[in-house]
Parts: structure tokens; C-alpha cells; sequence
């Protein structure tokens, strides 16, 4: 028996730039798609080429996500970050860190070659439900 699947969609985030989801709640568990520092209201890439001010945005935009959905990052239990240069590790580990002080998630972190609309960090996450 398969059970049935939520989608979740707030104005608070960027819409999806695909054929896909901001998020989808299944099995009481939130699976929050990927999110690049893309401004809600504009569209547009916030803080390219600094990429404290992207980490800053994408968190934002995650927070935004998870909220639509009633989680929050205390109750996110994975993510993956992706960056285009692994020099920016410590930037965003730091920007990301502040969101996740008391029993942070697991977590990978994964150098990609590139990322949508030139930005050089993306966070997906996965949170508890209900």
C-alpha cells in the first residue's frame, strides 16, 4: 500500500525553475528540493559571487520551505550541500552551521561541476513531519 504524497508550495521561496516540487511530504517525512540563492519576489541570483550572501539566501529560502510544510531546520535529519568550488567550504559550513547549533543532521557535501543560474551553492534537506 502506497501511501499519498503532499506537495508543498510557498511564495515565501522561489518557485521552482522545473518540473518539479519545492517539497513533497510522504511517509511523514518532508523531502525539500534543492534550493539556490534565488530571490522569492525577483527571480533573480542573490549575492553572485559572494557566496556567505548566496549560503544566506538558500537558508533563508530552505527556512521558507520547511515552514510551509510546519518543520523547521530543528527538525531536519539530512541534507546535501553542493559546491562548485570547495574553497567555499568553511563560507558555507559557517552560514550553515548557525541554523543547526543542537543535533545538526547528517550530511553530505558534494563538489559539482556546475549549478542553475551560475550559483555556487545549493542545499536540499529532509525534515520530520506532523
Amino acid at each position: 500500500m502506497s501511501s499519498p504524497k503532499q506537495i508543498i508550495a510557498t511564495d515565501a521561496a522561489p518557485r521552482a525553475i522545473g518540473p518539479y516540487s519545492q517539497a513533497v511530504v510522504a511517509g511523514g517525512l518532508l523531502f525539500c528540493s534543492g534550493q539556490i540563492a534565488l530571490d522569492p519576489v525577483s527571480g533573480e541570483l542573490v549575492g553572485a559571487g559572494d557566496v556567505r550572501a548566496e549560503a544566506e539566501r538558500v537558508m533563508a529560502n530552505l527556512e521558507a520551505v520547511l515552514a510551509a510544510a510546519g518543520s523547521s531546520f530543528a527538525r531536519v535529519v539530512r541534507t546535501t550541500i553542493y559546491l562548485t568550488d570547495m574553497a567555499d567550504f568553511a563560507a558555507v559550513n559557517e552560514v550553515y552551521g548557525r541554523r543547526f547549533v543542537v543535533e545538526p543532521p547528517a550530511r553530505a557535501t558534494v563538489a559539482v561541476a556546475g549549478l542553475p543560474r551560475g550559483a555556487r551553492v545549493e542545499i536540499d534537506a529532509v525534515a520530520l513531519v506532523g
